[in-house]
């Protein structure tokens, strides 16, 4: 079943193919015959009511340096359109709450994956809240003296802001460090919203694993192992991806969030599990599609445009 399909994601020439999850999902598009359109959110429009996109016709090629092709630069009714993959990155900014907004328009008739609602509803650091009784000891807050507290009554302990990704701006801060009240201060000029604080966990050494889930169900996982010099095990920033399987305790975990994230029309979830600990739920642009099948796992892109193509037929 050909599907007509729009990308709306960031500058597809910066992107770093070898890693990319919406590059490997571009690929299967492809590869299934799907009829694929590429547009950047800047290019995303409300007109009349009508929403609207400028952008062109794309193709694609595994080949880094060389990826990919733009034809027929024109504007298009996006309800015209079977699916709107949502897959630009964070910041989770206002911009970004405004593109899930106008694409929540295009419902019921154009399938939004994931769901904009949802996306909206479930920032990573914020809908992991709904399961504290999974996570490390946290506190969301902008009071100093509320996060010297926490520090005092856990020793060691995670500073990142709420609204943060890819690792940026996360510090360890153990007991007995004097950058922390710099760091609160810091953190509070740069940041409006309030900050994160977690229990720092030890088992990070071991790895951070993501857990890819699709459709609320297990698709596959790497493990994330930090660079001897550094307490975030992010890949961008020297985490090395390793082969793992998931613990009973994971297989847990996992089940706990399965029926959330179909309720949600969260098809395309990456979840961070440190230890026993959840720590994030990822649903903006999860990653880790290329590394896991890069490690003899699922094909993950496979599987999504199965349970999308699924759903586009059941309308």
């Amino acid at each position: 079943m050909a599907l007509k399909v729009a990308f709306q994601m960031d500058p597809i020439e910066l992107i770093d193919i070898n890693g990319d999850s919406t590059f490997a999902l571009l690929l299967e598009a492809q590869s299934r015959g799907h009829d694929v359109f590429y547009y950047t959110p800047p290019n995303l429009s409300l007109k009349d009511g009508r929403l609207i996109a400028f952008g062109h016709s794309l193709t694609v090629e595994d080949k880094p340096g060389d990826h990919y092709r733009l034809a027929h630069p024109h504007t298009v009714d996006l309800a015209d359109f079977d699916v709107v993959q949502l897959r630009q990155d964070p910041p989770f900014d206002m911009a970004y709450i405004t593109t899930t907004h106008l694409l929540e328009r295009l419902q019921p008739g154009t399938l939004v994956v994931n769901d904009p609602a949802s996306v909206r509803n479930a920032p990573e650091k914020v809908f992991v809240l709904d399961f504290l009784d999974l996570m490390p000891p946290t506190l969301v807050t902008r009071s100093p003296d509320e996060i010297r507290a926490f520090r005092a009554e856990h020793k060691d302990i995670v500073v990142k802001p709420l609204y943060g990704n890819g690792g940026a701006a996360i510090f360890r801060i153990a007991e007995g460090d004097t950058n922390l009240n710099s760091l609160i201060e810091l953190l509070g000029q740069t940041f409006r919203e309030p900050i994160m604080v977690q229990r720092y966990l030890p088992s990070v050494r071991a790895g951070d694993k993501r857990i890819i889930l699709v459709d609320g169900e297990v698709a596959g996982a790497i493990n994330r192992v930090p660079a001897a010099d550094e307490t975030r095990s992010n890949l961008h920033v020297g985490g090395t991806a390793k082969k793992t399987t998931l613990t009973p305790r994971e297989e847990e975990i996992c089940a706990r969030l399965a029926p959330e994230l179909k309720k949600r029309g969260l098809i395309f979830t990456g979840i961070d599990v440190i230890g026993d600990y959840l720590t994030e739920i990822n649903v903006t642009s999860p990653t880790g599609i290329r590394q896991v099948k890069e490690f003899g796992g699922n094909d993950i892109a496979a599987m999504i445009w199965d349970v999308v193509e699924k759903k586009v037929a059941a309308r």
